[in-house]
């Protein structure tokens, strides 16, 4: 056991008396905290759904269960992904890692614009807003901050890929960090674009306009993404020997840590915010 166990440790961090990595530990730490406060907004939440006060809109007719029922699936595939790039760079495979995390970066993509969707939607439409009713007030606020952890997990994962490109011999390679904030941006630009070109084609298709009226004001989301895809895949070419391997294996665990919990937390989001309405 201690044989095998020696085969896949892959850390390359120092340690506390506990024998968990620091940095692991650390993320730990972080996340008993978030989790607490999670706690205490999905608690309020419930306390008001089931003491609505007098007037309260009916949640089970602005709530569209089909579209957020895909957006958890999509969530939940991103969690696969991310395990598969903690276990390639355990494996020394960088390539398949940075596979793995743009695919979890498409997909956290894909959950944050079917809830900038969904937001829309109830404020346009069903006429939900923050301040014009209790269920709005906890809505947004238990959904938009899990929505911004989920925006700052993509950005983490965002950053990790680009890291990755880190060339052995920066100092032969001076221009490492103004590239890489270039990739950064690109990557950025990738998601933005791409997003929400996809929210304005859904809106002008539900309008009866067609592809036609998505293009006459959505073009240059087009035109954004193509650009920005040309870039990022330009600065992701390779360019020699990088300082990135399995030393960072414990770096991405830690990211992937934070991922899980997130995907977890959305888990009891859903049960407690839309399934529980149509039971």
């Amino acid at each position: 056991m201690s044989s095998h166990a020696a085969a896949i440790d892959h850390h390359h961090d120092h340690t506390t008396s506990t024998g968990i990595p620091n940095k692991k530990l650390l993320m730990w730490a972080f996340l008993a905290s978030d989790c607490m406060f999670f706690g205490c907004l999905i608690a309020t939440h419930l306390i008001y759904r089931l003491h609505p006060p007098p007037g309260a809109p009916d949640a089970r007719s602005i709530f569209s269960i089909e579209l957020t029922s895909f957006s958890t699936f999509i969530l939940l595939m991103s969690s696969l992904m991310m395990a598969l790039a903690v276990n390639a760079i355990q494996k020394g495979n960088l390539k398949s890692m940075r596979w793995s995390l743009l695919t979890t970066v498409l997909f956290g993509a894909i959950f944050l614009g079917c809830q900038v969707y969904e937001f829309q939607h109830f404020v346009h439409a069903k006429g939900l807003t923050i301040t014009n009713s209790i269920l709005g007030t906890t809505f947004y606020t238990l959904t938009g901050t899990h929505g911004t952890h989920v925006a700052i997990g993509v950005f983490w994962l965002i950053l990790m890929y680009v890291r990755s490109f880190q060339p052995k011999n920066t100092a032969a390679d001076r221009g490492w960090f103004w590239r890489g904030l270039l990739h950064i941006a690109a990557i950025i630009g990738v998601v933005v674009c791409a997003m929400f070109a996809v929210i304005d084609l859904t809106h002008a298709l539900q309008a009866g306009q067609g592809v036609g009226g998505f293009l006459s004001h959505g073009f240059g989301w087009l035109i954004g993404l193509v650009v920005s895809t040309g870039l990022a895949l330009q600065l992701a070419r390779p360019r020699g020997p990088v300082d990135f391997g399995e030393a960072n294996a414990i770096d991405v665990e830690s990211m992937g840590l934070y991922w899980h919990f997130v995907d977890i937390v959305w888990i009891v989001i859903f049960t407690a915010v839309y399934l529980l309405e149509y039971l």
